[in-house]
């Protein structure tokens, strides 16, 4: 059966219509240089004034401790997030931080195979530590919004799916200082955007 041409046409106006934010959004990539480091990576590259609410996902971020090192090394999430610690070691270890943004919290030690969690709900950067292990550190950088990525050896980035606009793009690092820099999002298509280390 064949569609009237009046109908189709208000069809394709109707989801035209109900789909602006895909119709207008745009990818925001490139490569930061660490100076002074081994490589690249653990880089968090994410955008300010963002407008609009952005809730915490319902899926848990998770933290390993495997072989006396915390993995993910860094884990960028959204206030909100819950996430989970897990000990995949032998030995007890312990979770705690000195940050204020997280609320100088201490969970205790537990053993291999069990898991504690955490709902980081302020936007910052925590640091992580074991005192059974002083030389583990970790980080969990809380952000405002979900519009971050992290970088992989090389460098690399990609922030997908902007609103159109201008925004305050920012660099995290746990050594190295960025200079913030002005980026706008295309309503379609990419930009790059290389940021550099401030001086």
């Amino acid at each position: 059966m064949t569609m009237p041409t009046h109908t189709a046409g208000l069809l394709a106006l109707l989801l035209a219509a109900a789909l602006p934010s895909e119709a207008a959004a745009g990818v925001i990539k490139g490569k930061v240089q660490c100076k002074g480091v081994k490589d690249n990576r653990d880089a968090v590259v994410y955008l300010e004034n963002v407008p609009g609410q952005f809730p915490a996902p319902k899926q848990a971020g998770e933290i390993d401790q495997v072989k006396m090192v915390f993995i993910p090394h860094v884990l960028p999430v959204v206030a909100g997030t819950t996430v989970k610690f897990l000990n995949s070691d032998p030995v007890l270890h312990n979770v705690f931080t000195p940050s204020k943004t997280g609320n100088k919290f201490n969970l205790g030690s537990w053993p291999k195979g069990q898991t504690k969690s955490y709902t980081f709900d302020k936007p910052g950067e925590v640091r992580l530590l074991c005192n059974v292990h002083p030389e583990m550190e970790a980080w969990v950088l809380v952000l405002a919004n979900p519009y971050f990525a992290k970088t992989g050896p090389d460098g690399s980035y990609s922030i997908g799916n902007v609103p159109a606009g201008k925004y305050t793009l920012k660099v995290w690092h746990e050594k190295v200082k960025f200079a913030p820099a002005e980026v706008e999002a295309p309503a379609a298509g990419e930009v790059a955007a290389n940021p550099v280390a401030a001086k």
